[in-house]
């Protein structure tokens, strides 16, 4: 049972999501209460490396609110924790096939750490998006027509 913070909804509209990962994430105290709150987006955020390292830009975690001058920076970068063998992997996908990394969700696993789901993506053409939305409208057509007959 996790707990999740936050979504990143629109990743499944613009990637083709490839690989899922987990990958835990450094926070300072102030951070984590505040996601404990549910103060966190990952909208428009993404994984990107860094000196061998894998780091989430972008990410907004609000200010505690009961925090004092201890209180963070709202968008800095946050480091990924994951394998080195991982990484390696990550690194050699994301400059050779031109993929990229986008964090679907975030949540508290059932130690209470919280943790990033990363996809392995491929960005969509327009084309893409909307053949996906026929597809979607038909299912749901089709779901209402043999609703209607029961």
């Amino acid at each position: 049972m996790d707990k999740s913070v936050a979504r990143n909804k629109k990743a499944r509209h613009d990637y083709h999501i490839l690989e899922t990962f987990e990958a835990g994430l450094v926070l300072t105290g102030t951070e984590v209460k505040s996601c404990r709150a549910g103060k966190m987006s990952i909208k428009e955020s993404y994984a990107r490396f860094l000196k061998g390292e894998l780091y989430l830009v972008n990410a907004h975690i609000a200010p505690y609110e009961t925090g004092s001058l201890f209180n963070h920076d709202e968008k800095r970068m946050r480091k990924l924790l994951l394998s080195k063998k991982e990484i390696r992997r990550l690194l050699g996908k994301v400059n050779e096939e031109g993929l990229t990394l986008v964090p679907l969700k975030a949540y508290f696993n059932e130690r209470n750490l919280l943790k990033i789901e990363l996809a392995l993506a491929k960005g969509k053409k327009t084309y893409d998006k909307r053949q996906d939305i026929k597809k979607r409208d038909m299912h749901r057509e089709a779901m209402r027509e043999w609703k209607g007959r029961l």
